[in-house]
Parts: C-alpha cells; sequence; structure tokens
C-alpha cells in the first residue's frame, strides 16, 4: 500500500494522533469513516454501471485471465518465438513438398516429351537454394572462423 509498511503506518498514526489531538480526534475518525463509506459506495455504483453497460456478458468474463500479475515477458517472448519457429517450419515443409510435386512434375513431363539428344536444360534439377535463417547463417559463420587466429586488438578502446 503505496510502498508504506506496517512500522511506518503505525507512526504516521502516532504521528496524527499528536497533531490532531485528542480534543478532535472523535470529529476526524466521523469524517473517515465518511469518506470510506463514500468510496464504497463509489465503487459498488461502478461495478453496477459496468455490469449494466455489459449484461449477460458480464458474468462470462474470465477476470483471472485478464490480472495483469500473472504476466511473465520472459513467458510471453519464449512463446511468441515458438509459435515464430513452428510457423516458419509449417512453411518450409509447404515449400519443400511443392518443390518435390514440381519436380517430379517436370520430370514427367521431361521424360514424355524428351529431346533428340536427351539434353534437357530446364529439367536439370538444379533449384535456388533457400535463404537461410539468422541461426543457420550464425552457424555457418562460426564454422568458417579460424579458430586459431588472434581476435582483433583495439589499442583505442577502454
Amino acid at each position: 500500500m503505496l510502498g508504506i509498511n506496517g512500522t511506518e503506518m503505525l507512526i504516521l498514526v502516532v504521528i496524527a494522533l499528536v497533531v490532531i489531538g485528542p480534543k478532535r480526534l472523535p470529529e476526524y475518525a466521523q469524517k473517515l469513516r465518511e469518506l470510506v463509506r463514500q468510496m464504497r459506495r463509489m465503487a459498488e455504483g461502478a461495478k453496477d454501471n459496468v455490469r449494466r453497460d455489459f449484461g449477460d456478458d458480464f458474468n462470462d468474463v474470465d477476470w483471472q485471465k485478464l490480472d495483469p500479475r500473472q504476466y511473465d515477458p520472459r513467458r510471453i517472448v519464449r512463446e511468441a518465438l515458438v509459435e515464430e519457429d513452428s510457423a516458419i517450419r509449417e512453411s518450409k515443409l509447404r515449400e519443400s513438398s511443392a518443390a518435390a510435386s514440381d519436380k517430379s512434375a517436370r520430370s514427367i513431363d521431361a521424360g514424355a516429351e524428351g529431346s533428340a539428344d536427351g539434353a534437357e536444360d530446364s529439367g536439370s534439377g538444379y533449384s535456388r537454394p533457400r535463404p537461410l535463417s539468422p541461426i543457420e547463417r550464425f552457424q555457418a559463420q562460426s564454422v568458417m572462423r579460424d579458430r586459431s587466429a588472434t581476435a582483433p586488438f583495439d589499442s583505442e578502446a577502454t
């Protein structure tokens, strides 16, 4: 509550009692009670307004699911990366299956048509290599690096 622990709150209450004094204490206690009651009425009124505005959908809302304390940014990022990886894998599978079916269709067409010398330019079986993902590029670069070479030295660096 506002970054105040129990002992600090107790000290504030004691200071308030000393400053207010015993003569005005009942008056301020009654004002505090009325303030708390008014706040409670306002909260109930707001809750009633939300129930009235949402109608029957208000009872179907899972409030636990909307609690911001349950969200862990690390988990959200991890799940997003996994979803992205699975989407990439699925698209690669679709591309590879499409390329395989296209390749087999070309080989069937090439066999049916056939040329006089047997050379077929379009059915050479060469396909453009797929672009590497950032992880695959990093792995390829780390394999190609010469491990015996020393790291570059910058004399002006701190």
